[in-house]
């Protein structure tokens, strides 16, 4: 095979497994399932606790590889609840964390309703 017909294969063919990787999602997918309990661990990406001033749940958003962001509730009435209150002063931007709780909506974490239930830092 001549030079010039060798570097053009070569050139197609990196240009299509450029092409093929390109168009392959980046954004992780989710397969957390309503209702069921789950794991997920991550880097605390904000803290809102302004929701717990009117009664509603603070938000905890949680950076994942495998599930994208991850919405973890934290509710204002931890008294109603199974789970231990979160310890809200221990968590920081940019630090790594853990989640155990019920799966209440796509990409949304409850933290509440068993005993198990937890938001803490990650060793």
């Amino acid at each position: 095979m001549p030079i010039v017909s060798r570097h053009v294969v070569l050139s197609i063919t990196a240009c299509l497994t450029l092409a093929t990787f390109g168009c392959a999602s980046t954004q992780p997918t989710s397969s957390l399932s309503e209702g069921s309990e789950a794991t997920v661990n991550g880097i605390i990406a904000s803290i809102d606790t302004q929701p717990w001033t009117y009664d509603g749940n603070a938000v905890v958003l949680l950076d994942t590889a495998t599930l994208g962001q991850v919405s973890v509730q934290l509710p204002a009435r931890w008294n109603l609840c199974k789970a231990p209150p979160v310890d809200v002063g221990s968590l920081v931007v940019g630090q790594r964390a853990k989640a155990v709780g019920t799966v209440t909506a796509e990409g949304e974490l409850l933290v509440c309703e068993h005993a198990e239930h937890r938001l803490m830092p990650a060793d």
